[in-house]
């Protein structure tokens, strides 16, 4: 197992530990960058997928506003 050393201001610190006082705090810190971890792996792969889109957009077949509207007409009847 690591051990990571870092520092944060002391009114954040003074906070946590009031508010996790009966927690074990290594296990809260571990479980919190689970989660920013995840987070971040999650958004890469949402801005993966928008990059995807907008690049596949440029290949879609381009319609007219009448062409939409007919489209359409004829899927409702």
């Amino acid at each position: 197992m690591a051990t990571l050393s870092f520092s944060i201001p002391d009114e954040v610190s003074e906070a946590f530990h009031r508010a996790f006082v009966d927690r074990d705090q290594n296990e809260l810190i571990v479980e919190f960058m689970r989660k920013a971890v995840a987070e971040a792996e999650q958004q890469s792969r949402r801005q993966e997928a928008f990059q995807l889109l907008t690049e596949r957009r440029t290949l879609r077949p381009k319609l007219s506003f009448e062409e939409i509207l007919e489209a359409r007409t004829e899927v409702r009847r």
